[in-house]
This record gives C-alpha cells, sequence and structure tokens, in this order.
C-alpha cells in the first residue's frame, strides 16, 4: 500500500484522514504513552504502510503538532468576563484541564510549542483574556507567554507525579496529587496576575 493510500476519500472512509489520523493517534496515546507512540504503532493501527502516513504528516513531530492542537482545541469555551484577572484565570483553568484530560497531553503540548510547531490557538485565548482592546496587543501576549510557560510546566509536573503515583513511586496518590496540584496551580495564576499589575491599556 502506498501513500495514496491515505487519502480522504479512499472508499469512503475519513479514517484515514488527517482528522482521522489524528483521532486514531489520540487513542493511541491514551492507550501507550508518548514514549510509545511511533509511526509503525500508528500505522499498525490504522492498517496501512507507515509511509501511508507521510501524505498527511512530514514527519512525527509533524503529527505530534496535530494531535496538540487538537489538544488545546478541547479546552472548554469561557466567556468574557469584564474582570480581566476572573476570564484570564477561568481561561487558564480550561487550558490545564485539557492538557491532564489527556495521557501526556501536557508533554504534547509542551514539547510541541518548545519547537515552535502547531497553531498558537492557547496562547491567543490566553493573550485576548489579558486584553481590554478587540485585538491582543503586544503587551497582552508577553504576559500570556508566562502564563502559558506555567501552565504548561505546571501540567507537565503534575502529569508526571500522577503517573509516578501509579506505580508507587510518590508518597501521594493520584487523587491527592490532583487535589493538592489544583489549589498550587491556582495560587499560582492568583501570583501572575497580580504580579502583571493594572489591566492592560488599549
Amino acid at each position: 500500500m502506498d501513500a495514496r493510500d491515505a487519502r480522504p476519500d479512499r472508499h469512503g472512509s475519513d479514517r484515514n484522514s488527517r482528522d482521522g489520523i489524528v483521532d486514531v493517534a489520540l487513542q493511541l496515546l491514551e492507550q501507550t504513552g508518548l514514549p510509545d507512540l511511533s509511526m509503525r504503532r500508528l500505522a499498525g493501527a490504522l492498517g496501512v504502510q507507515p509511509s501511508a502516513l507521510y501524505w498527511h504528516f512530514e514527519n512525527k513531530q509533524s503529527l505530534l503538532a496535530a494531535v496538540a492542537d487538537r489538544i488545546v482545541g478541547s479546552a472548554a469555551p469561557v466567556p468574557h468576563a469584564d474582570d480581566r484577572d476572573a476570564e484570564a484565570t477561568a481561561v487558564a483553568g480550561a487550558l490545564r484541564d485539557a492538557l491532564l484530560a489527556h495521557r501526556d497531553g501536557a508533554e504534547v503540548v509542551l514539547s510541541t510549542q518548545a519547537l515552535g510547531l502547531g497553531s498558537d490557538a492557547a496562547l491567543d485565548r490566553l493573550a485576548q483574556a489579558l486584553s481590554e482592546a478587540d485585538a491582543a496587543d503586544e503587551e497582552a501576549r508577553s504576559a500570556a507567554t508566562v502564563l502559558l510557560q506555567f501552565i504548561l510546566g505546571h501540567a507537565s509536573l503534575v502529569q508526571q507525579r500522577i503517573q509516578a503515583a501509579r506505580f508507587g513511586a510518590y508518597p501521594a496518590g493520584e487523587a491527592e496529587v490532583a487535589e493538592a496540584t489544583a489549589a498550587d496551580f491556582a495560587r499560582g495564576i492568583r501570583m501572575l496576575l497580580a504580579g502583571l499589575g493594572a489591566p492592560l491599556p488599549r
């Protein structure tokens, strides 16, 4: 089977479309974790040769960037609020929940961001929440970058602790880790927003 077999209209199925491949990649991520999510394993799950995947994705990192975009895109919408800090806190919480909802989700998104791949959806949402203007300005985006780095780093730490707790390598249980780190996260967001000072100008 060659790369053309992965085209979306093959037998009228979308399983081997770009979106379908990302769907299966997310399923495998939940089952095996990021270290074992290989192009070969993904191709096997799809019933195609690994070369077929390159019809849609140049390499594994571009695939993971699409997976990262899907994870970020699953973050719950947050209604606009007149209180900048309240809206930014809600957006940060929604992003954290989306990262933690997927096994190794934080690591996938963090590695994608580190390589400058994927969309800027998470940054855009935070920047818009931090700006009083209709379009986020440079200052709002700079502040959003700081918040996003904290969100990604904190979520990565949480997922590593949860994984360790599953194997008895961390003194607290999974539920305790989630509860304790949620309080830490909320405190960290409050501190960062306080450090930003007054609402950003138009």
